[in-house]
This record gives C-alpha cells, sequence and structure tokens, in this order.
C-alpha cells in the first residue's frame, strides 16, 4: 500500500472519511490551479462525490491517483462549457495560503508561463501531474489511465519538449 494510501476495509462513511481527510485538500489544490478560485471547491466537491459514488472503482493504494485522473475528467467537462482559462492567466492566491508553494513560484515567471502555455495540452497535463501533485512511476500512470511505462515515456517525452522550448526561448 502507497504511503498516502486510505486504509484498507469497508468501503464505508468511515472510509470515505479517510479518503476525504487524507486527500481533499491535494484535490482542491489541483482546481486551484487549473480553474478561478471561485469555481475550485465546487469542483472538488464534484471529484469527491463522485468518489463516494464509485468508491468501489477506486484502486487500493492509488487512490489519490485516481482522483487526480477523475479531476482531469470534471475540468475538462467544466472547460467544455465555456469558462477555460489559458495557462497564462492562471488564478493567483488572493489569500496567500500557498504563497510559499514552488509550483506557484514557478507560473508568476512569465517565460516559464509562456513555454508551458507552447506545449500541447497532453504535455502540460502530464508535467503538471509530475510536478505540482508529485505523481510519478505507478501513480502517474493510474491518473493517466496508462501503464508506468507508458507515464514514463508521457513524461520522459513531455520533458523533452519543455526543455526545446525552453532553448528555443532563450536562444531566441
Amino acid at each position: 500500500m502507497a504511503d498516502d494510501a486510505v486504509p484498507a476495509g469497508p468501503r464505508d462513511q468511515a472510509w470515505f472519511d479517510a479518503l476525504f481527510a487524507e486527500h481533499a485538500r491535494a484535490v482542491h489544490r489541483y482546481f486551484l490551479r487549473r480553474a478561478p478560485h471561485d469555481d475550485a471547491e465546487d469542483l472538488a466537491a464534484d471529484v469527491l462525490a463522485t468518489a463516494w459514488r464509485r468508491r468501489d472503482d477506486l484502486p487500493e493504494g492509488h487512490e489519490l491517483a485516481w482522483l487526480y485522473r477523475t479531476a482531469g475528467f470534471v475540468l475538462a467537462n467544466y472547460r467544455r462549457k465555456g469558462r477555460a482559462i489559458p495557462v497564462e492567466e492562471l488564478p493567483d492566491d488572493a489569500d496567500g495560503e500557498y504563497a510559499s508553494d514552488p509550483a506557484d513560484i514557478v507560473v508568476e515567471d512569465e517565460a516559464v508561463r509562456r513555454v508551458l502555455a507552447e506545449l500541447s495540452p497532453r504535455d502540460r497535463h502530464v508535467l503538471l501531474l509530475h510536478v505540482w501533485e508529485g505523481l510519478d512511476g505507478e501513480a502517474l500512470g493510474q491518473a493517466l489511465g496508462i501503464s508506468r511505462g507508458g507515464a514514463a515515456a508521457a513524461l520522459s517525452r513531455a520533458r523533452a519538449r519543455l526543455r526545446e522550448g525552453w532553448d528555443d526561448r532563450v536562444e531566441a
């Protein structure tokens, strides 16, 4: 079982309470980085409601990866409704709660934001799951719905494209 996994047992209210306590903040932060702050709480609630409804589908030991994958679907549906937010307009942290988060410092750099914006949505998604959410290996594969090897390859390709984009920007 992974370090951040919810304990095994019946998938009852106590199980869900433990899942919520362990992962709700991570899911909320996922949306704070990708959607307007006003909608982040509702989007996180949608993911957690889905987790309750589909609790028997959550893979033991990979609950957070499953939640991130579901969050990706919820975010895609949200954006299809016409409320897309480009990478250049990532929401600011209005209350300063996450001011010391290195991920937030990085996106304040205009050059980094431009290079990220030039990546494909898939490459950007892979990199952000890895860097912001801390997923790699099997957890990254679970979140992407692919094998561990496929996730490693996707991450390697995304890193290479990010490096190329950065090199092109620095040379320009």
